[in-house]
């Protein structure tokens, strides 16, 4: 995860009944971010338990593109950020259009990557390349 907010993030930082307030620079907090005309609210753990965590929300569930929008808000670009789905006896849903983003930490030994030819074909005409 990122050391610390930086200024976009900062500004869209916002104090939620139920996560209260969270000081500057932090990590952790609730923040409404405004993406193609879409809010996303933002509800981010910062980093306890071994795991880094941020949930997503809309009025619909969010894009591909507003998740990856999200992940470079709070990881770096080569940081390793996953969506899963946790087994039956552990699903809690608060929200039908929340996704959430993990990273495991230190001590937790790093999640196996799948090699990036499972994830898609480099090269092909019309795919899309990171920025």
């Amino acid at each position: 995860m990122r050391l610390e907010a930086g200024g976009v993030l900062e500004r869209a930082r916002v104090a939620l009944p139920f996560f209260g307030n969270s000081p500057a620079g932090a990590l952790w907090g609730a923040f409404r971010y405004r993406v193609k005309g879409v809010t996303l609210t933002i509800l981010s753990s910062g980093a306890s338990g071994g795991w880094e965590h941020v949930s997503v929300s809309a009025f619909r569930t969010p894009t591909w593109e507003e998740m990856c929008f999200v992940k470079a808000l709070f990881w770096e670009d080569e940081e390793v950020v996953m969506q899963l789905h946790p087994r039956a006896s552990e699903y809690v849903n608060n929200h039908p259009h929340c996704l959430h983003l993990w990273r495991a930490i230190a001590p937790t030994p790093p999640i196996p990557e799948p090699p990036s030819i499972y994830v898609g074909v480099k090269g092909v005409p019309g795919a899309v390349a990171a920025e």
